[in-house]
């Protein structure tokens, strides 16, 4: 197999997409980061080496956490691996792919403006949301449930990922079918894969150019005309100064947290109900006692998390395990391999509901840059799999769409940031 995972671009071939893990595997049994040969980008599959990339801004970018290298790089790097580049990557930041979305900003720049989020996915507020969430899921269930079967992505995942986010950010109810309409025709028309496809897609903002035009007129309606609303609150949000950000600044934070909130959702509630219809064991275990649906979902994000992985840039040159790192490579921060890191957790490819210390996935990141939207995503999936245990008696895998246990199809996102199904076919006992 070695000759085979050297030979084969992690980046720009399809051949991980599958399973990506035993090329992890591979990777961190000759170092937790390794520099693959193919583009010179250094391989964190270390959960401690993950840690400390994503916890030290000073000395690791975002400024291309979503693309890398991979959607141009317009930073002039050659001839400065001894050098302190912090410069020069303000200098040219606003030449970088996504440069105006949260996710590839650094401090201070990034404080100011996740304040503004965190200003609004407050305790009280989220309460609120999954109160609405457990009403959503029965009507979502509602469409379906008769059939005895259905395609859980379109079914449910999506169109409740969407309207839960559209809740939380107070989108008007009128408007909401739009945006789940948009939103949707958008996830299929790309296939999921946003940015990070392995076959040379180019970046894309759509549908974030939906979202930014369609906040930024919420936000500056309830400037004018304010109301006792969530959106009021939003743009009232100050930045860590006390300074106002423009309608833009809002609506990007705001578009951010919507569209990164049901993809990665999407893609957490398709593998939880993956492993229910695989394990009848666990579901048994899971509809008898409900209290163990949160670990469930911590190991579900353990095994098999949305994130697949992130990149940053080094500043500076520097020493992460004990591997020397020049100023102004590429470091690709792998999700899925940390949280398979044998040093932390102990069969790291076994599925243990039991598992004490899942809770540590490192799924959504860490640090500054932790996805917002993960308490989001969590309650999702509670809910849902509540729901579900609650309206039928069983859940299984459709065979005839997947085939048989023991020789099942599934096909999974061509991407190297995102890890998810791209369908999935379920078949129930309703109650």
């Amino acid at each position: 197999m070695q000759e085979e995972f050297e030979k084969h671009d992690f980046f720009r071939s399809n051949y991980y997409v599958d399973d990506p893990y035993a090329y992890f595997d591979y990777l961190r049994a000759k170092a937790p980061i390794y520099r693959e040969p193919h583009h010179g980008v250094f391989m964190v599959t270390g959960y401690d080496e993950a840690l400390e990339i994503y916890n030290d801004p000073d000395r690791f970018s975002s400024c291309m956490s979503t693309t890398g290298p991979f959607a141009g790089n317009p930073i002039p790097l050659e001839g400065r691996e001894n050098d302190d580049i912090s410069g020069l990557i303000e200098e040219y930041r606003d030449q970088t792919v996504f440069s105006d979305q949260i996710t590839t900003m650094d401090p201070p720049k990034h404080s100011d403006h996740r304040s503004l989020l965190m200003a609004l996915i407050t305790p009280k507020r989220l309460k609120e949301n999954e109160d609405f969430m457990w009403k959503l899921a029965d009507q979502q269930i509602d469409t379906f449930i008769s059939r005895g079967k259905c395609e859980w992505m379109d079914d449910f995942a999506q169109p409740f990922a969407v309207l839960v986010v559209s809740d939380l950010l107070g989108v008007p109810e009128e408007d909401r079918v739009k945006f789940r309409k948009q939103l949707i025709r958008n996830e299929q028309e790309q296939g999921g894969a946003v940015v990070g496809g392995t076959a040379g897609q180019e970046a894309q903002h759509s549908p974030l150019e939906f979202l930014y035009g369609a906040f930024s007129a919420y936000i500056e309606d309830r400037r004018r005309n304010p109301k006792a609303d969530v959106l009021t609150g939003l743009a009232n949000a100050k930045f860590l100064d006390k300074s106002t950000p423009t309608p833009l600044d809002v609506a990007r934070i705001a578009a951010n947290l919507f569209s990164a909130g049901q993809e990665t959702t999407v893609r957490l509630l398709s593998h939880a109900f993956q492993v229910v219809g695989e394990r009848p064991d666990l579901q048994k275990r899971l509809r008898e006692d409900r209290s163990l649906i949160p670990n469930f979902v911590e190991e579900s994000l353990r095994i098999e998390g949305p994130v697949k992985g992130d990149f940053r840039l080094a500043k500076k040159p520097t020493q992460v395990g004990g591997v020397d790192i020049p100023a102004g490579a590429f470091l690709y921060v792998a999700n899925s391999a940390a949280n398979r890191d044998p040093r932390t957790f102990s069969n790291p490819g076994e599925f243990q509901l039991d598992r004490d210390n899942a809770r540590l996935n490192v799924s959504f990141g860490r640090g500054r840059h932790a996805c917002p939207g993960a308490p989001l995503a969590r309650a999702e999936a509670v809910v849902s799999l509540n729901r579900m245990f609650d309206r039928t008696s069983d859940i299984r895998i459709d065979e005839k769409v997947h085939g048989p246990p023991g020789a099942r199809r599934y096909s999974y996102l061509p991407t190297f940031i995102l890890r998810g199904l791209t369908h999935l076919n379920l078949e129930f006992d309703p109650r």
